[in-house]
């Protein structure tokens, strides 16, 4: 979907794509990991794994193995009836399938909004005229460099999936308390959707408000 980016593309450190070390606040110093030589292990499609050696904070040496990954933003859609728009696929590496808020990796040079716009209309055929920004997490940081923007959206338009060849997501939509009530039984178990899902009751309970922007 071609949009107007509400906010600057991504730069390299936003991405990612340096080790945390390089970008550690001067008064963390005394915890850094120095990096002194980097190898490639692995270059994919989209993911890369390195091996670096680093010097530890006491002086003593040490390896770390590590997933460099673009990035991406998960989108929490909510309808006008109050349900919530989620996808099942299923997720190979576990071969199970998976209920979860809509996410999809950063392009390069795309920008975060961007992304959860396009990915928003590809996997469940919704655009949305009202979106905030909802924070970022790190899913996977003692081996990833990978972050998660979360975005909330509104105001939806349903239209037709623009699914990739071979992509196969099922769209539900459903109660916010239903989703709450399989957390709590263990029975939603993708990490971003339950942090997308604490954010959420911040917002319910008035211990957080979103800014929101209407998408052009």
């Amino acid at each position: 979907m071609k949009a107007t980016r509400d906010d600057q593309a991504a730069s390299p450190e936003d991405r990612g794509e340096r080790p945390v070390a390089d970008v550690a606040s001067p008064v963390d110093s005394h915890l850094v990991e120095a990096r002194i030589a980097s190898t490639g292990v692995y270059d994919g499609h989209f993911l890369k794994v390195l091996r670096d050696t680093v010097r530890l904070p006491d002086g003593l040496g040490a390896e770390r193995e590590y997933v460099r990954h673009p990035g991406a933003v998960m989108i929490v859609p909510i309808a006008d009836d109050g349900r919530l728009i989620l996808e099942r696929q299923y997720r190979y590496p576990l071969g199970q399938v998976l209920l979860e808020f809509p996410a999809g990796k950063i392009d390069p040079g795309e920008s975060t909004l961007h992304c959860a716009q396009r990915e928003l209309l590809e996997e469940t055929g919704y655009r949305a005229r009202e979106w905030a920004l909802a924070g970022r997490m790190h899913n996977a940081p003692a081996y990833s460099t990978e972050f998660i923007e979360i975005w909330f959206a509104r105001g939806l338009v349903a239209g037709a999936q623009q699914l990739d060849e071979g992509e196969a997501i099922e769209v539900q939509l459903l109660e916010e308390a239903f989703l709450f009530a399989l957390a709590a039984r263990g029975e939603l178990t993708d990490a971003k959707s339950m942090v997308a899902l604490l954010r959420l009751q911040q917002w319910r309970t008035g211990a957080w408000a979103p800014t929101w922007q209407t998408a052009r």
